[in-house]
């Protein structure tokens, strides 16, 4: 063969080599520049008096032979604890608007038994009430967030919970609290008031209901209050809030945006376990969207309070399917597969990265129901991979923000296409930075090359998440299939980082 046909050939086998490479990922880290810390709260959770969230889930009662303490399973209580949940927001919801605090208090076999009219109809002893609630906020080490009820109670109502909680005079409920076995008060911090006023929270318009807000605030002493948003879509909800509470802002700490990723839309939900790669695509990109979502109230949000005194609440986020088969349709069990650890990582990254208005965030919900933390079964548990997102990012709490210049390729789905990347990335008070690295393509690795500026680095660790198929799951009476491990394919040569990403995955990268 001449030597002019052997270059020819070489020319073609460089080119097609070329265009076969897995395009690169560029990435630049400015280790020096943060100015934003990631509020803690953002790993928020949600506790809810739906389904087997609370009874069942988190409460078994003190004569269970569940191992307990006080009532409150030890296993629930264990893996909470190693989340490092610094918030978890109760009784609700829609719940909370149909809830009445005083029939939670007292011996509890003196409690009325009532009707949970807003999930399923079953009937509750009211066993688990403000005493239980608080006492598994310190048993996981999580402040509370309480939602008082705005649709069917009153001023007075919600004023005297205040105070049974967080008085320390001599007055009737601080009285009451100390009758019922309590002496010190609980100084709980955060209030909602209302939940979800357009809809299960009495249908008000934000007119009507940005006044009442007023009303009850003005009289109801807590250090940070939550007016309720509207729908993700509703700007006008959001620029009347803001244009009423403009003068008002003593009133107002945060202001509560609630977020659900479906399938398709309401109607069509999709399975949780049992889904195409179209629905995946569709999944991630109905989350993706929340960015955009965010962005647009956080414009109006600046318009009205351009020092940020009024932080953004994500107080209700995450994926919401179809429930399992042959579960109450009411009680919204569903099961948690790698998907779930993908979108809870893209939701996550999102968050952190507009921490200058997102100060707390809270995932729904904790315990079987919705995308959940724990799954329960009699005397079993379950960690999700939803679970382990949460335990890998919990080093971004109260980290400094890190700006990312990103550079991302593409995750093609027919005619469609989101960027293949979600990223963020913190440093934390030992100088550690810490990126979380999540590729969106089920199919494709992502080689990234990213330049860290301002540090000179040592050592890395590494953790992912990933699974051979989309819909791996863990499940009750069987090895996981989604759980952390480590991971090799993070190279660091000076302050250069290439990284492999696994498609379908979750990465967290350490360096120190």
């Amino acid at each position: 063969m001449s030597k002019k046909i052997l270059f020819i050939v070489g020319v073609f086998c460089l080119t097609i080599s070329a265009k076969t490479k897995q395009p690169i990922n560029e990435m630049v880290i400015n280790t020096n520049l943060g100015k934003e810390t990631i509020n803690k709260y953002i790993y928020g959770h949600f506790a809810e008096h739906l389904g087997h969230c609370i009874y069942g889930g988190i409460w078994v009662g003190l004569n269970s032979p569940i191992p307990n303490t006080r009532g409150i399973r030890n296993d629930v209580i264990d893996a909470l604890k190693a989340l490092q949940i610094p918030v978890l927001r109760w009784p609700g919801g829609c719940y909370a608007d149909t809830y009445h605090w005083m029939d939670g208090i007292g011996p509890s076999d003196q409690r009325p038994k009532i009707v949970n009219t807003t999930w399923g109809g079953v009937t509750e002893d009211n066993s688990f009430g403000t005493h239980e609630f608080l006492d598994l906020c310190e048993l996981i080490g999580a402040e509370p967030y309480i939602a008082v009820n705005v649709g069917s109670g009153t001023v007075k109502e919600a004023r005297e919970w205040m105070e049974y909680v967080n008085s320390d005079n001599n007055s009737p409920m601080a009285d009451l609290r100390r009758l019922n076995g309590c002496d010190k008060p609980w100084k709980v911090k955060f209030w909602g008031i209302g939940n979800e006023s357009w809809g299960c929270g009495g249908n008000m318009n934000p007119d009507y209901y940005s006044d009442l807000f007023k009303q009850f605030s003005t009289f109801c002493n807590a250090d940070f209050k939550v007016i309720s948003g509207g729908t993700p879509d509703d700007l006008g909800w959001t620029e009347t809030i803001m244009k009423n509470l403009k003068n008002y802002k003593q009133l107002v700490q945060g202001y509560s945006f609630h977020y659900y990723t479906v399938c398709y839309d309401w109607n069509h939900k999709g399975s949780a376990t049992d889904f195409t790669e179209k629905e995946w695509f569709n999944t991630l990109k109905n989350t993706g969207n929340v960015d955009e979502t965010l962005n647009s109230h956080i414009k109006i949000m600046d318009k009205y309070d351009p020092e940020k005194k009024i932080a953004l609440i994500a107080d209700e986020w995450g994926n919401w399917y179809d429930v399992e088969p042959g579960t109450n349709p009411a009680f919204l069990f569903q099961q948690n597969t790698l998907r779930d650890a993908v979108t809870a990582g893209l939701f996550l990254n999102i968050f952190n990265n507009h921490c200058d208005r997102i100060k707390m965030a809270n995932i729904a919900q904790t315990v079987n129901v919705l995308q959940a933390m724990i799954l329960t079964n009699d005397k079993d548990i379950v960690l999700t991979p939803t679970y382990y997102v949460f335990k890998m990012f919990k080093v971004h709490q109260d980290a400094t923000l890190l700006p990312i210049e990103m550079k991302s390729q593409d995750y093609i789905f027919g005619t469609e296409k989101i960027k293949a990347i979600s990223v963020s990335a913190s440093k934390d008070k030992n100088n550690k930075i810490h990126i979380s690295l999540v590729n969106l393509d089920p199919n494709k690795n992502q080689e990234i090359s990213c330049k860290i500026e301002g540090i000179r680095t040592v050592k890395i660790n590494t953790e992912i998440i990933t699974a051979d198929k989309m819909n791996a799951y863990n499940d009750f009476g069987k090895p996981e299939e989604v759980r952390p491990t480590k991971y090799d394919g993070v190279k660091l040569e000076s302050n250069n980082l290439t990284v492999n990403l696994p498609a379908k995955s979750v990465l967290m990268i350490e360096l120190y």
